[in-house]
């Protein structure tokens, strides 16, 4: 039944496994007497037997939630960890009411999957344990997606990254790898389920060690008797706890959002790139809606090089498919030609645009960055404006990073050399906050001109409360020092060096660019 695929030496998340068919009600047949046999007297008819009725066949869920609860499998144990949990939902009503809202468009295709490989219903549940069915979620350990793949997890099992297009947070594709995952992890951990659960989480390496030295020094190897990290000894009795209080969702006063036990979305391939905002006048919906059902697209466009599939709502798939049947290829991106001018590059040229040179070498089959004005170069843009895509990844890092967190906003450009950590100590912030203000991973690397914000309290040592902070840039003339430019600004030195990160700069430059945040009640500009 397992696809045994070979897997290197990661740190492999595991799911619950499948459904088991009820077994058939037992029908007693036998209506003979126990009274001894007699021979029939010729004046007497045979008595007809009354013929047995069969049970009626249970009526199938009219609700994903029901349909799950009538074929939950796993054991749930007395213990307390997952007691602590059980109870954390059980005062949290609101928290499954809202998951349940956002898993509506994407259960029932999760639970047909789930039932298709014939593993345990409860692994449809992970998601909300991972990442509460956000479909946008990135964790701090770099994981992306519903099922909250890492990067190399995710190629592992076939999900695409690129800057176009990423496989773990498409619901479709990262359902069947995560269950491609949960297979080889029950298989290779003993056919365990709580093992594999634990695989899942911190790696199939370090539960097979733990079983190991539980081995070695006489102890019981169930799962709730292993050395294991924290975050893990926690994660399946979270799982299990979060199955009993759905199966027993009336006993504990939960409430679900009800979801119609049968398809919300279909898959369509389109069969080439196409703009989302087209897409979604072709589907009569909104390019918003549209890209929430479809979030591993990180632009305005599905990727060049597919994949071609979008979900869409079962009960626009028809007109869907008629009006794109009237699209030709050729008219469902835009394309502009544009005429390279002097003092051009591709990075400007691919910054106007909203674009990478990578994706203008690609198209029109560039070997280097070289480019000559008078050259025309073909180049994508997106129909509309780009505030108009809603849900690609650059707007959603513009509102994550314009969420107020502090008193004032601080804009850094990467320099070389720079890490989260060198910018987060030189601004009194943890790598942490960094990371979270701009949809990062505390492990993620940085780019030479990236752009991040910094949220502060306080943005001079020497700032009032009654403080207006503006911030402005500043060109050094001959002659200018730290010192100098520091008090004409009433900034500090101290304060001048972490703003430009100039620890290891000597001498200013005539010329050069210095960013200050100064007091416009103080100084005249």
């Amino acid at each position: 039944m397992l696809n045994k695929t070979k897997l290197t030496a990661f740190i492999v998340a595991a799911f619950l496994v499948g459904c088991q068919s009820q077994p058939e009600p037992m029908i007693d047949n036998d209506m003979a007497s126990n009274a001894p046999e007699k021979a029939l007297e010729p004046s007497v008819s045979k008595k007809e037997t009354a013929p047995v009725s069969e049970p009626e066949a249970p009526q199938p869920p009219r609700d994903v939630w029901e349909r799950i609860r009538r074929e939950m499998t796993l054991a749930v144990p007395n213990n307390k960890r997952i007691d602590h949990f059980r109870q954390w939902y059980i005062n949290n009503p609101r928290h499954l009411a809202t998951i349940s809202e956002r898993a509506e468009p994407f259960m029932y295709l999760i639970v047909e999957e789930v039932e298709k490989r014939g593993l345990p219903i409860e692994l449809a549940l992970l998601p909300i344990v991972e990442s509460s069915f956000d479909v946008f979620a990135y964790s701090h350990g770099a994981a992306a997606g519903i099922w909250q793949f890492t990067a190399p997890m995710g190629r592992h099992f076939g999900l695409t990254q690129n800057w176009w297009y990423d496989g773990r947070r498409d619901v479709y594709a990262s359902t069947i790898a995560a269950m491609d995952m949960m297979e080889y992890l029950y298989d290779k951990l003993d056919n365990n389920w709580n093992y594999a659960l634990a695989a899942y989480n911190t790696g199939e390496g370090r539960v097979l060690r733990a079983v190991r030295n539980n081995r070695k020094a006489g102890k019981s190897t169930d799962f709730f008797s292993l050395k294991l990290p924290r975050e893990t000894e926690r994660y399946v009795p979270q799982l299990l706890a979060l199955a009993d209080v759905i199966k027993n969702a009336d006993k504990y006063g939960i409430t679900l959002n009800p979801i119609a036990n049968k398809p919300a979305l279909k898959p369509v391939d389109v069969g080439s790139q196409i703009d989302l905002s087209l897409a979604a006048d072709l589907a009569d919906m909104p390019i918003g809606e549209l890209h929430k059902l479809n979030p591993g697209f990180n632009r305005w466009a599905t990727a060049p090089d597919g994949p071609h599939r979008l979900l869409i709502p079962v009960d626009k798939v028809d007109g869907f498919t008629l009006a794109l049947a009237d699209t030709d290829s050729t008219q469902r991106v835009n394309w502009i030609r544009y005429t390279v001018k002097s003092g051009d590059s591709l990075s400007v040229i691919a910054s106007k645009y909203h674009t990478r040179t990578g994706i203008i070498q690609s198209v029109n089959k560039l070997s280097s960055n070289l480019i000559r004005a008078g050259q025309t170069l073909l180049i994508p843009v997106a129909a509309k404006d780009p505030e108009d895509y809603e849900f690609s990844a650059d707007q959603r890092l513009a509102r994550n990073q314009s969420t107020k967190r502090a008193n004032f906003k601080l804009e850094y450009k990467v320099k070389s050399g720079d890490s989260l950590w060198t910018i987060a100590r030189a601004n009194n912030v943890s790598v942490n906050q960094l990371a979270s203000w701009n949809s990062m991973a505390p492990s993620d690397t940085l780019r030479l001109g990236q752009t991040l914000t910094i949220w502060v309290n306080q943005v001079a040592s020497n700032q009032s409360k009654s403080a207006i902070i503006r911030k402005i840039s500043y060109t050094v003339r001959s002659g200018d020092s730290l010192a100098r430019i520091g008090q004409r600004f009433k900034v500090t030195v101290k304060d001048l060096i972490r703003w430009n990160r100039l620890e290891q700069q000597k001498y200013l430059q005539p010329g050069q660019k210095l960013t200050l945040y100064i007091d416009v009640t103080q100084v005249q500009v």
